[in-house]
């Protein structure tokens, strides 16, 4: 499938990540696996109060009884029957509207799958410019312990340091490169995870363009109406009251499912052995009443009962998660704006120290030009994490409030 797509172009940005992603996406598949499955449920519902209509051929030999008029042993008979069901106390009309609202509920899990497949991507590809830029400081960290450890095997020849103090800094290189072996691993996996993520496997991309920095003048709206929003947009909470709604019409199903049921009926015959009995057209109004169910309409009240109070469970349950999340993300946009603020101010101070360990350099000056560089590395990294967790944490609020994917609807 992967195959019949785009190439990913190199190198590769967000919006082409987002825009080149397979439609063939396993959960997307589950989710409209599911709404074809609910739609060929209400079509079965509709079908309980349509034109039934059957064919019966029979080809019979009899012995005729001995006061019969009729002598001939051929009893053969064509039939076309017509029935439709015309009134059912109800039970047609729940049954048909409990298949609708599942049909509603699995509409709004699609889009919420397609949400969720959404912010995978965004996470996977923040992920990569992440591990790119923690290659990037641990590969610094390793230059400069490595120009430490070679410049003390000078120094140890010449009998200027003890080996004690060569050991020491052969071991913080050796350490330092197996933190860089690790982190060199890492993007390969970011990458596959990314390609994973977009349903195109084993497509690994070799550059990333980070995205821009978010922009932080624009305020957060308040906490009461965020979750104001959230609670009357969030598409899983609309699933879950179209499966409590669905669930409430299945009781209403169920208690009239062993009710008493009016239809007509037309039939059609031609037989080859006519008698007095014997009718080429009817028409019928039919009344079947059950009398006794063995208890199956008690068990079916009460499944469905179950049903109801599982699914408004179930609601409850996701309104208090909900609660939960817009807090907790809410709460971290306001810590993240204070932490963005903070590391601009430690971005300034490094880039000045460093201006001042690289002048003592070319001075040739003892100065730390390596470690002031492995922090500027370190600088970007949690600089570009925090700013992720920014834009995550918004895009989580549109998903929340079914806005994500909006302009897609």
């Amino acid at each position: 499938m992967a195959s019949e797509l785009a190439p990913l172009p190199e190198p590769l940005q967000l919006a082409d990540a987002l825009a080149l992603a397979s439609p063939e996406l396993p959960a997307l598949r589950l989710a409209a696996a599911e709404r074809d499955a609910s739609a060929a449920s209400l079509t079965e519902a509709q079908s309980l109060t349509g034109f039934q209509v059957s064919a019966e051929g029979r080809l019979q030999v009899i012995e005729p009884s001995s006061l019969a008029l009729n002598r001939d042993r051929n009893d053969s008979s064509a039939r076309v029957a017509l029935r439709k069901r015309l009134y059912d106390f109800g039970y047609s009309e729940a049954l048909e509207e409990a298949a609708r609202l599942a049909g509603d509920g699995s509409e709004w899990r699609e889009l919420s799958a397609r949400q969720s497949a959404r912010l995978e991507i965004m996470r996977s590809f923040f992920d990569v410019v992440l591990a790119d830029l923690q290659f990037a400081r641990d590969n610094e960290a390793m230059a400069g312990a490595f120009i430490d450890a070679d410049r003390a095997r000078d120094r140890h020849e010449l009998q200027r340091i003890s080996d004690v103090a060569l050991l020491e800094l052969e071991a913080a290189y050796q350490q330092a490169l197996r933190l860089r072996m690790e982190t060199q691993s890492m993007q390969r996996l970011a990458r596959s995870r990314l390609a994973i993520a977009m349903g195109r496997p084993g497509e690994l991309v070799a550059t990333v363009v980070p995205p821009a920095p978010p922009d932080l003048s624009r305020p957060v709206p308040e906490f009461e109406l965020l979750l104001e929003d959230v609670l009357a947009n969030n598409p899983l909470r609309k699933a879950l009251k179209a499966d409590v709604e669905s669930a409430r019409a299945e009781l209403s199903a169920a208690r009239n499912s062993f009710g008493p049921v009016v239809s007509g009926e037309v039939e059609a015959a031609a037989y080859e052995r006519k008698t007095n009995s014997t009718h080429p057209f009817t028409a019928a109004l039919v009344l079947e009443v059950p009398l006794f169910s063995g208890g199956a309409d008690d068990a079916a009240v009460a499944a469905a009962r179950a049903r109801l109070q599982g699914s408004q469970a179930r609601l409850a349950m996701h309104d208090n998660k909900l609660r939960e999340q817009v807090l907790e993300t809410w709460l971290q946009l306001d810590n993240l704006r204070v932490t963005l603020k903070g590391l601009g101010v430690r971005g300034e101070y490094r880039e000045l120290y460093l201006d001042r360990s690289r002048a003592l350099y070319e001075l040739e000056v003892k100065t730390d030009l390596g470690d002031a560089m492995t922090e500027i590395s370190a600088l970007r990294l949690d600089e570009a994490r925090a700013q992720f967790d920014w834009q995550m944490a918004q895009a989580r609020i549109k998903a929340l409030a079914g806005r994500l994917l909006m302009e897609e609807r």
